[in-house]
């Protein structure tokens, strides 16, 4: 792991960018720590960039809490190289989702093998991060929910995960949901247009895990509201300090 940028932000958060040979990432951490904290992992959706303004924004509060938050682009995200097979596949699921056209063979076809290529990118940038020693564990995940699924059945590591939405999930992902023992919380907007509703709810229900939680909110895709990140701070307080 090679650190090549640094800055202290203003509400006391030091903010590292790194590379882990291909695998560009940013890491931030509470500037006032003595000691060694848990680390969070955050993802965002379906390939976005890990400096999407709000997943930066749900970074900094994390950390600023007392936690280790490390984001990266895995393959076929953000600023890796993608090939024009995959841009094509975003942009028809794009369009048939707003068509309100069946989705399903697309989804599979495009966000099954990115979610298996994704994970062991997690995977390597997990080892290197807890060869920190500012960084102990345990570990908690907080993000997209078909990574989330399949990194927490393969990475014994991963304490405890927040997923978000849920409502599109490859199948093989909604398999391995039942395989999840660790404590859950899953976030549903209530009108989320891309995620089917019910779909989200099936999903809730399969999974293993005897502690899980679901908060449901009106309001679309991007609408969860801010108050959900205190409550995933208190979250990870319970399972991760």
């Amino acid at each position: 792991m090679e650190f090549t940028s640094e800055q202290r932000l203003d509400d006391d958060v030091v903010e590292r960018e790194f590379t882990l040979g291909e695998i560009p990432g940013t890491l931030w951490m509470p500037g006032s720590a003595s000691a060694a904290v848990p680390l969070v992992l955050m993802a965002h959706n379906n390939g976005l960039p890990k400096n999407e303004p709000r997943l930066v924004a749900r970074a900094r509060h994390t950390a600023a809490r007392g936690y280790a938050v490390a984001s990266i682009d895995a393959a076929g995200c953000g600023s890796r190289p993608r090939s024009a097979a995959d841009d094509q596949a975003r942009a028809d699921l794009r369009k048939a989702m707003q068509a309100g056209e069946p989705v399903d063979e697309i989804f599979e076809s495009f966000i099954g093998p990115l979610v298996d290529k994704a994970v062991p990118d997690w995977r390597t940038a997990l080892d290197a991060l807890l060869a920190l020693p500012e960084i102990d564990g345990p570990v908690g995940y907080s993000g997209w929910t078909a990574v989330g699924i399949h990194l927490a059945v393969t990475e014994p590591r991963i304490a405890a995960a927040g997923f978000f939405a849920g409502g599109y999930v490859p199948l093989a992902q909604r398999e391995e949901a039942r395989q999840l023992t660790i404590p859950l919380l899953f976030l549903l907007q209530w009108d989320d247009q891309g995620n089917p509703r019910q779909r989200a709810l099936d999903l809730f229900d399969a999974f293993g895990s005897k502690e899980k939680t679901l908060h449901a909110n009106v309001g679309g895709h991007t609408g969860t509201p801010w108050f959900e990140l205190e409550d995933g701070g208190r979250f990870y307080d319970r399972h991760l300090k």
